[in-house]
């Protein structure tokens, strides 16, 4: 049975996380983008594998799949939205993650642009496979 009311919980913070993302694309806070375009996967992701039934744990959106797919079949292009996004977890947020500057300095449009159209595909898919399910 399907936990409509856990999956519909974690898919809004999703979405809520998607159009924050959108909103630091349009300031040009890129790196800010990625990262919340990554939460935003990881939050659909969890949210189809909590409406499972399936426990998740971690942040790589890969790893989430890896469990997923044991569920339901995943396509291809979604591990490597997930590998993209899973990039952006750490480096926009600490300042000693590059060997000089700030971390902002190294995002920019394309980034945030790509970011996000991943995390898009990937809620899309998510909210496609939960839609079918009763």
């Amino acid at each position: 049975m399907f936990d409509r009311e856990e999956f519909e919980r974690w898919l809004s913070q999703a979405e809520y996380t998607l159009r924050s993302a959108e909103n630091d694309l349009n300031s040009k806070f890129y790196s800010w983008a990625c990262f919340k375009a990554q939460q935003a996967a990881e939050y659909a992701v969890k949210a189809l594998l909590f409406g499972l039934g399936v426990m998740a744990y971690g942040h790589s959106i890969k790893r989430l799949l890896d469990v997923l797919s044991k569920e339901i079949e995943v396509p291809e292009e979604l591990f490597d939205n997930a590998r993209l996004l899973d990039r952006h977890y750490i480096p926009p947020r600490y300042p000693d993650t590059y060997i000089e500057g700030a971390p902002y300095e190294y995002y920019g449009e394309k980034d945030a642009l790509e970011a996000i159209d991943s995390a898009r595909k990937i809620i899309a898919f998510v909210r496609g496979i939960a839609d079918g399910l009763q």
